[in-house]
C-alpha cells in the first residue's frame, strides 16, 4: 500500500496475472530442471528423467545438477569420492542427537541437525562459490548419515559407519540395517533418489533459493527447505499414502473407502500436481518398481491396494498419481519404516537444493514479492480502555 495525501491508505491493486499461490508465475530464470506438465516431460539439464532413471546413478545426477554436464570417468570417480570421504559426522554432533528425545520426528531431527553441522563445516564463514560446491558435497553426504543414526539411536541399536567402499544408495541401507544390500534393493533406492534429486521450483527448492537470495548460508538455505519439505501437501505425503493404505487394509475395501473419501471431499494423498496435466514421469518408474519388490519379497498387498487406489482414483476424479503415491509403497517393501520416508526424499532433495543455491547465487537478486493487500483502508486508532473483544481473539 502507499500513503495518500490525507495519510489513508489506499488498497494496492493485484497485479496483472496475479495468482493464488503463484500457480505458474515465472519467479526467476534456472538451467537445472525443465518440466512439460502438458506433455509429462520431467528433464535435469536437457537429460530427460527416464533416461536418467534407467541409465545413471545418483551420484552422477548430483554431478549433473551441480556442475552442469554429465561426468567422464575420472570426474565421476572424483565425485563420488569426494562424497564418500564427506559422509562423517563431528562428534559433537552425534553426542548432540544423542540428547534428543527418542520419540522425537524424524523430519525435526533433520530439520535440526544440518543447521548444526554448519557451526562445524570447515567452511562455515566463507560464502565463495568453491566454499558453497564443498558444502553442497557435504551436505548430500552427511544428510544420510544423519538419518541412519537416528534411526539407530532410537532402537538403541550400534550405530554403523559409513563404508567409502559403496555407493550412496548401497551405503545408506548398510548404515540402516547393519548389513551390506542386495543388488535389487540398491538398484531401486538409487532409482527413487535420482527420481527425488530436483523439481524445478517446487515450494523447498523456492524455499531454499528465497533464503539463498538474502545472501546467507548454505546450511541456513538448506535447513529452511527442509523445513518445507516437512508439510504433508509436499514431502509429507508419501507417509499419509502408507496410513491410508493401511487403513483401508485389503484390496477388496479400497472402493468403498476411497468413494466415501471422495464423497467427503477428502483429498487422497498421492494424486494431482499443480504442474502435471497427465501422468507424473516419477509415477511411471515407481509404480513399476512397486510391484518388483512386492513380488520380490512376496508380500503384493500394498502394490495390489496401491493399483486398486489409482484406477479408482483415476475414474472417479481423472485424476493421476504423482511421485508420492508409489513411492510409499517401494520404500516400504525396501523394509523402511514409514517416518523415514521423507527424511528420503530430503536426502535426494539436497542435491537440488543446493544446485539451485549455488545457481542463485550466481546472479543474486533478492526474492522481495509483493501482496495482494486485501484489509482495512484506514482504521483509527483507538485507546485500549476504549477497544472491545476482536471476535477472532474470541474464537481461539
Amino acid at each position: 500500500c502507499k500513503l495518500k495525501g490525507d495519510s489513508t491508505m489506499s488498497q494496492t491493486s493485484a497485479p496483472d496475472g496475479f495468482k493464488e499461490g503463484l500457480e505458474d508465475v515465472v519467479a526467476a530464470s534456472s538451467s537445472i530442471c525443465f518440466i512439460d506438465g502438458v506433455k509429462g516431460i520431467l528433464a535435469y539439464r536437457g537429460y530427460n528423467i527416464h533416461d536418467l532413471a534407467t541409465h545413471s546413478t545418483f551420484e552422477e545426477t548430483c554431478h549433473l545438477l551441480w556442475y552442469g554436464a554429465l561426468p567422464t570417468k575420472a570426474e565421476l570417480k572424483s565425485t563420488r569420492d569426494a562424497l564418500a570421504a564427506s559422509r562423517g559426522l563431528p562428534a559433537e554432533v552425534l553426542k548432540f542427537m544423542g540428547t534428543l528425545p527418542k520419540d522425537a520426528v524424524t523430519m525435526d531431527v533433520l530439520r535440526t541437525v544440518p543447521s548444526l553441522l554448519g557451526i562445524y563445516d570447515a567452511d562455515s564463514k566463507d560464502n565463495s562459490l568453491a566454499a558453497n560446491m564443498r558444502k553442497a558435497i557435504r551436505l548430500t553426504a552427511q544428510m544420510p548419515t544423519v538419518v541412519a543414526a537416528w534411526q539407530r539411536m532410537r532402537l538403541g541399536q550400534p550405530l554403523v559407519a559409513p563404508d567409502a567402499s559403496l555407493d550412496h544408495a548401497a551405503n545408506f541401507l548398510y548404515m540402516l540395517r547393519g548389513e551390506k544390500p542386495e543388488a535389487r534393493a540398491t538398484k531401486a533406492l538409487d532409482v527413487a533418489l535420482i527420481l527425488h534429486a530436483d523439481h524445478e521450483f517446487n515450494a523447498s527448492t523456492f524455499t531454499a533459493r528465497v533464503t539463498a537470495s538474502t545472501l546467507t548460508d548454505m546450511h541456513s538455505s538448506v535447513t529452511a527447505a527442509i523445513g518445507a519439505l516437512k508439510g504433508p501437501l509436499h514431502g509429507g505425503a508419501n507417509m499419509e499414502v502408507m496410513a491410508m493404505l493401511r487403513a483401508i487394509g485389503t484390496v477388496d475395501k479400497v472402493d468403498e473407502y476411497i468413494k466415501n473419501m471422495l464423497n467427503a471431499k477428502k483429498k487422497v494423498s498421492g494424486f494431482g500436481h499443480r504442474v502435471y496435466r497427465t501422468e507424473d514421469p516419477r509415477a511411471t518408474h515407481l509404480r513399476k518398481m512397486s510391484k518388483e519388490l512386492s513380488e520380490a519379497i512376496q508380500e503384493p498387498v500394498w502394490y495390489q491396494m496401491s493399483r486398486a487406489v489409482e484406477e479408482v482414483v483415476n475414474r472417479e476424479k481423472k485424476l493421476a498419481a504423482n511421485v508420492d503415491f508409489y513411492s510409499a509403497s517401494v520404500y516400504h517393501d525396501l523394509g523402511i519404516v514409514d517416518d523415514l520416508f521423507t527424511p528420503i526424499f530430503a536426502m535426494s532433495r539436497v542435491s537440488g537444493w543446493t544446485a539451485h543455491v549455488l545457481e542463485q547465487l550466481t546472479h543474486n537478486r533478492i526474492l522481495r514479492p509483493r501482496a495482494d493487500y486485501t484489509g482495512a483502508e484506514h482504521a483509527d486508532y483507538v485507546p485500549i480502555e476504549q477497544r472491545k473483544e476482536s471476535p477472532a481473539v474470541a474464537k481461539v
